[in-house]
């Protein structure tokens, strides 16, 4: 077995979600899912397919996007996985509806940060072990911290003023 590190550098503005699905079907079923829950968005999705052709399978709203999607899922290599890169929304928004599509097993990670996937290769594929979201964290929050904090969610609508 060999150990890779395949980093996956969202940009600006971009947020991701990186899972684990089952079948071919999730492509379509993901898309349904992401254009269901937020009017208007924009997003790339690339799933890797396990077994026959063996391709990275793709759908999106934003052409870029779409793009970085398939060749990063094409650099991870780990079948059976999928990433959604999304523009205008967070994955606060349409986690929910990507988790309840009956085809994905199980979300790594969703996240803005720089992320470090850890995958694993045998003579069989490749699969991932782990996923290190962003940095480690450089002390505790203190009075003034929690403050930013709660400001931040009322200003974005998550919290009631």
């Amino acid at each position: 077995m060999e150990l890779h590190v395949v980093a996956i550098r969202p940009g600006e503005g971009v947020n991701l979600i990186l899972g684990q699905s089952h079948f071919i079907k999730s492509v379509e079923d993901l898309h349904e899912a992401l254009v269901s829950s937020v009017p208007g968005i924009r997003f790339g999705l690339a799933f890797a397919e396990a077994s026959g052709k063996a391709l990275v399978r793709w759908s999106g709203t934003d052409d870029d996007l779409t793009v970085q999607a398939r060749e990063t899922m094409l650099q991870l290599g780990a079948g059976h996985t999928f990433l959604i890169l999304i523009g205008n929304a967070f994955p606060i928004n349409v986690l929910r509806a990507v988790q309840a599509v009956p085809e994905v097993c199980h979300i790594d990670c969703a996240t803005a940060n720089p992320v470090d996937v850890v995958v694993a290769e045998t003579e069989l594929g490749r699969g991932i072990i782990g996923v290190i979201d962003g940095v480690k964290p450089t002390g505790i929050e203190g009075e003034l911290d929690i403050a930013e904090r709660k400001d931040l969610l009322r200003r974005f609508g998550y919290k009631a003023g």
